[in-house]
């Protein structure tokens, strides 16, 4: 065996011996406290586990509740009905049933934009991403791929896909200045970053706009966070503020957050036929045999008529109050923004602890903290949704100030005590 000779990793653009080194001690704790691998019943908005410890969810990304909307599901059934087929399990590029060619043309219609759709949008990213950096999504001009320090897990996976076709850099979050320099220096450049973040903000996608102007520069969004609860008709942050809406601007967004159903559609704009066949032939496991299945189709296209009609405003009012409400309890870095993510700050030492303090209590956030967050950033986050009642909010926020909320604002006088928090009989742990 000692003269076998052994691999060196280059750890170029990844690195899991740190990631699982580091994160999975994270994760045993979360799990050891009750934090993590909680399996519970959803049954008129509250959780109930097999031990009966019941819990509202606080970490869950369907902001406008639509996903248990009556009409998705009928919708579901409905298509599943018509169609006679779950998974008509072939590439579209052979054969495909007109459920999908429906779904495209509706939620083109509905945010002015040519669409395809995908099983994930994780599975998009990893197959649009190297088609932009080999030049083949785009003017032709393989560009320096800029990823987003920040940029979420499924857009940083395709970092060493991308680097077999053309250069790849990570930049500093939203750093303008590096992203000029880069577009000084290369004929093309495509920057690759969330237009609506994981742990709360938006990309300053106006900045963004102007460097597209003046350099020809792509930018590849991921705007999934705010897809539907964002915008008239809920066409997402990027789309409501970009100035950029032309083939320099490429969005990806899942429909499995506040439009409630499941898959992801691809926003193009300025695209030829030619390009979109390229798509659905080479982008790695978006071609493959696994479109979004016919119940998926149904449901999404019964949200989308829902984003039609005077229900769609309503619900995003609805979360902004409870955005509001809680805003006057907790304060945070992202109190007094629209964006439906709160973290509320505590210390790497205490984060676990008041998270399972907090689910004690009936409620689920999630704690994140390094590698999730940068060190020295723990907090709980909290997704405010359209159907939490003001009650639920007003505990949950009483309870965080119990724990040691830092920075909390104190509790106006009609918020309920902490004794008249529920506290479950027998914990999950």
């Amino acid at each position: 065996m000692s003269d076998r000779k052994a691999i060196t990793p280059p750890h170029l653009y990844r690195n899991n011996d740190k990631a699982v080194g580091v994160g999975n001690a994270f994760w045993d704790m979360s799990e050891r406290n009750g934090l993590a691998g909680i399996v519970a019943e959803l049954q008129d908005g509250v959780l109930r586990t097999g031990v009966g410890h019941e819990f509202v969810n606080f970490t869950c990304c369907s902001y406008l509740d639509l996903d248990s909307h009556p009409k998705v599901i009928d919708g579901a059934i409905a298509a599943l009905r018509r169609f006679g087929v779950l998974d008509h399990c072939i590439p579209r590029s052979r054969v495909q049933i007109p459920a999908l060619l429906e779904l495209e043309a509706s939620l083109g219609e509905l945010f002015g934009a040519t669409v395809v759709s995908a099983i994930s949008a994780g599975v998009a990213s990893a197959g649009l991403l190297p088609l932009i950096a080999s030049g083949h999504l785009g003017n032709g001009i393989r560009p320096l791929m800029v990823f987003d320090k920040n940029c979420h897990v499924s857009l940083a996976g395709a970092k060493p896909t991308c680097a077999d076709e053309t250069e790849v850099v990570t930049c500093g979050h939203h750093d303008l200045g590096f992203l000029e320099d880069m577009c000084k220096q290369y004929q093309r450049v495509c920057y690759v970053v969330d237009g609506s973040d994981s742990l709360g903000g938006y990309a300053p996608v106006q900045e963004l706009g102007a460097l597209q102007e003046k350099y020809g520069m792509l930018v590849y969004y991921d705007d999934s966070h705010s897809i539907s609860a964002y915008g008239e008709r809920g066409i997402g942050y990027v789309r409501s503020h970009g100035p950029v809406l032309d083939e320099r601007t490429i969005t990806v967004a899942t429909l499995n957050k506040a439009f409630g159903t499941s898959g992801a559609a691809i926003l193009l704009d300025g695209y030829q036929k030619t390009t979109l066949r390229v798509i659905e032939r080479f982008a790695g496991a978006l071609c493959y045999s696994q479109p979004m299945n016919t119940a998926a189709v149904g449901a999404s296209l019964a949200s989308a008529e829902i984003h039609r009609t005077e229900e769609l405003p309503a619900l995003q009012q609805r979360m902004r109050d409870n955005i509001e409400l809680f805003d006057t309890h907790i304060k945070t870095e992202q109190t007094g923004t629209t964006y439906p993510i709160r973290v509320v700050p505590m210390t790497d030492e205490t984060v676990i602890e008041s998270g399972r303090r907090v689910y004690e209590a009936g409620f689920y956030v999630s704690p994140v903290f390094f590698p999730i967050v940068a060190r020295g950033t723990a907090g709980l986050r909290v997704m405010l949704r359209a159907g939490h009642t003001d009650e639920q909010i007003r505990r949950l926020c009483a309870v965080l100030i119990e724990v040691g909320a830092q920075q909390a604002a104190p509790l106006p006088e009609e918020a309920p005590l902490l004794e008249e928090t529920a506290m479950p009989e027998e914990a999950a742990r």
